[in-house]
């Protein structure tokens, strides 16, 4: 599969997606980009927006088996990775998985469950399997997590560790609806018996998928590029409101990043706007703020936007390509 054929099969997912969620296409887009790169999605939002649904449309469209964890205070690890069963009728153990164990994974309400159980998630999302009791059980590829939490309602919850931060590829935001989407939405409402536009799978699964993941690495990235690309994660440490920048492998989420971008705009080469397009979103939850900008009201989104501005973009022109 090549980009531009990587790019028509991807078009096809989000336009079944735009079907039934009601979201603007950036958004949609770079769940789909995350996606491609191999990567998992943090979605920071309020309640009532429509994350279930999208990652519920996501998964259905692509073919893909679909599971729902619901972080609570009480949530323990072995709810979510699973655990050994005792079979009486032979005798021995056996390990019976748990909702980890899908091609999309919803995890609803990160921030709710304590410490120990997101770090249950942790090996499943680096290392694409979980332990249980010594024993390590492989996850099912591909393997595609969607996280979500709430940014206003902070009582209870248990914020997330950097560590666990960095290994979403990418945070982004649904935010509200538009005037028509909203309208739309009570419309839909106000007959039930109306039917809603339903999402349909139009890949073939996990086939399709794989290779579809598979392109973005023969995308090429020209030398100016990766320079400017290490050059933009690297600037960050530097800034006075910053008290721990983006990481060596938040430039390589980056880097993966820009490449599934150009895969989904059908191109073989990466150009300056997908690093542009794709730097706040993977980088920005990789800050680590020192407290003075915090009590300032400094936020990560606009750093890495000053971070971009500082630097001069290389002019990478269409020979170089051909």
């Amino acid at each position: 599969m090549n980009p531009s054929t990587a790019r028509d099969r991807a078009d096809d997912v989000l336009d079944t997606v735009r079907a039934a969620v009601i979201a603007e296409d950036r958004f949609l887009e770079t769940v789909i980009t995350a996606l491609l790169a191999d990567g998992h999605v943090l979605m920071e939002d309020v309640p009532g927006t429509g994350k279930t649904l999208t990652a519920q449309s996501v998964a259905t469209a692509l073919g893909l088996e679909f599971s729902r964890i619901q972080f609570t205070p009480d949530l323990l690890p072995a709810d979510i990775t699973g655990s050994n069963i005792y079979n009486e009728a032979e005798g021995t153990f056996e390990f019976q998985p748990g909702p980890i164990f899908a091609n999309v994974v919803l995890a609803d309400e990160i921030n709710r469950a304590p410490p120990k159980t997101q770090a249950a998630l942790l090996e499943a999302m680096g290392e694409g399997q979980v332990s249980v009791n010594g024993t390590t059980h492989e996850l099912p590829s591909p393997f595609f997590v969607i996280a979500t939490q709430n940014p206003v309602e902070q009582e209870g919850t248990f914020g997330l560790p950097e560590a666990q931060r960095d290994r979403f590829m990418v945070k982004t935001s649904m935010g509200y609806p538009d005037l028509d989407g909203e309208l739309e939405l009570v419309d839909r409402r106000a007959n039930r018996f109306e039917h809603v536009p339903s999402v349909t799978p139009v890949l073939d699964g996990v086939d399709t998928v794989s290779q579809l993941q598979h392109v973005p690495e023969t995308v090429e990235v020209e030398q100016r590029l990766r320079e400017y690309l290490v050059r933009l994660g690297r600037e960050t440490r530097e800034d006075s409101r910053v008290d721990v920048g983006v990481s060596p492998r938040g430039i390589q989420k980056l880097f993966e990043a820009v490449r599934a971008r150009a895969t989904l705009a059908g191109r073989e080469f990466v150009v300056p706007d997908d690093i542009k397009e794709m730097a706040v979103p993977v980088l920005q939850h990789r800050l680590v703020l020192t407290p003075e900008a915090s009590a300032s009201g400094a936020e990560n989104t606009a750093i890495v936007e000053d971070t971009l501005d500082q630097l001069d973009v290389p002019a990478v022109t269409d020979g170089e390509h051909a």
